[in-house]
């Protein structure tokens, strides 16, 4: 793809209605999202003082989205990207209506917030692969590369500033310090993350989607339906391989990555909290660079696109092998900043090439399950990672995984038809 029809491309997709109110109704419900992200494991903590109901909640919000993620993309299937994600935005603004005033009240109680927890995890599994599968429903083939680094970029922006604000906000009207009935901030953050999902619902009625051609199977049995979207990315060979590949990145780099990089910094002399913060601000600049760099390059490849996903794999293996052994902060994020900037790139590409790959009328199960190989994997890798450490080093842990991944990326590039994958899809039956 030339550079003039990048450009082209660039220039009609923000002219586009359709993607103006997606992209306004996504970054005013990312940014709220983080609000609730930072507000409410404080106020349990505020509460309880608990670090086992702290995990318990988050445990309630996580494990229902991977268990009821693939349900969530056959539901999506059925009745439409759009639909679902509308009904979403209006559950989660009554639920987070109810957690702020609440907070407002001092009127939460442990088990309200497990139920209301409960209820957001179930919800996001719906909200997710809508979310991620309405762009192909919205606009053209050719503008989805850059349209899903625009998307990808603001969550990544939305990382950055969300948490800065619900900080200032929380601590400027109550952070409840001076017991629950002093939690102003905390009951205004979910306030707040209300009113963006109100708001953006609102943006979402603006957009207008393709009519699809009837489906089929599209009332067949929900599991039913579950089952013909996992048969069908299966007896597609380079979808399975992709993602049984991904299952593997999930497991060697992401899993280790969680609770390795904290114990890296707590343990290391010199390095601490501060440098926690720098590696995982480095990982998501690179990271957001990344992905910018993909949505204004969308056609910027080494040989394929598989080729490109291994080469980018092979050398975010080898960056992880000496981060074991920093001695100070900023090694630590000159690693994290490449590997981040590799790792965003590739992203918005191979989301792309999912998009395109799978049929209108199954894309919502093809995304739900490229979700949860990372929302299901990277829990369980994490946890894997945890008992390692007792009997590896923390050198050996990333040294060990990063080889492995390279590992991993050389036998898929010898023994697998990721080499061929190419932007020019044709999509499968």
């Amino acid at each position: 793809m030339t550079t003039n029809t990048e450009t082209a491309v660039r220039a009609a997709l923000f002219q586009d209605r359709n993607f103006r109110w997606l992209m306004a109704g996504s970054a005013i419900s990312l940014l709220g999202d983080q609000f609730t992200l930072l507000a409410l494991p404080w106020l349990v903590l505020r509460l309880t003082g608990d670090t086992v109901a702290l995990g318990t909640v988050l445990a309630l919000v996580g494990i229902p989205r991977a268990v009821f993620i693939l349900v969530g993309g056959a539901v999506v299937d059925r009745f439409s990207p759009q639909r679902v994600l509308m009904l979403t935005k209006y559950v989660n603004t009554v639920l987070l209506a109810v957690l702020a005033l609440g907070a407002w009240q001092a009127a939460l109680t442990l088990p309200v917030i497990y139920a209301l927890s409960l209820a957001l995890g179930v919800s996001s599994a719906f909200s997710i692969p809508s979310g991620t599968s309405i762009l192909p429903h919205a606009l053209p083939p050719e503008q989805l590369a850059a349209a899903n680094g625009v998307m990808m970029g603001l969550r990544q922006l939305s990382m950055f500033l969300g948490p800065l604000a619900a900080g200032v906000l929380i601590a400027l009207f109550g952070d409840g310090s001076g017991g629950v009935q002093d939690a102003g901030g905390v009951a205004l953050a979910f306030g707040l993350d209300a009113f963006s999902f109100a708001l953006s619902a609102w943006t979402l009625s603006r957009v207008v989607t393709r009519r699809l051609p009837a489906n089929p199977v599209q009332h067949a049995p929900i599991w039913a339906s579950v089952a013909r979207g996992l048969k069908h990315v299966w007896g597609d060979a380079q979808l399975r391989t992709l993602y049984l590949y991904w299952g593997a990145v999930a497991v060697l780099v992401l899993g280790p990555l969680h609770i390795a990089l904290p114990v890296l910094a707590q343990s290391t002399p010199g390095l601490g909290a501060s440098a926690l913060g720098l590696m995982l601000g480095a990982h998501g600049a690179g990271t957001l660079i990344g992905m910018v760099a993909s949505g204004l390059r969308p056609g910027m490849r080494i040989g394929t696109l598989g080729t490109s996903v291994l080469l980018a794999d092979i050398a975010i293996g080898l960056l992880f092998v000496p981060l074991g052994g920093i001695t100070a902060a900023w090694q630590g994020a000159v690693l994290m900043v490449l590997v981040g900037t590799l790792g965003g790139f590739m992203q918005v590409a191979v989301f792309t090439w999912v998009q395109k790959r799978v049929p209108p009328a199954m894309i919502g199960r093809a995304m739900s399950l490229f979700m949860f190989i990372f929302m299901g994997l990277v829990p369980v890798a994490s946890a894997g990672a945890g008992w390692l450490l007792r009997v590896v080093t923390l050198p050996q842990l990333f040294a060990g995984s990063g080889l492995l991944l390279v590992a991993a990326a050389l036998l898929a590039w010898v023994g697998t038809p990721i080499r061929a994958v190419n932007d020019a899809v044709a999509k499968t039956a």
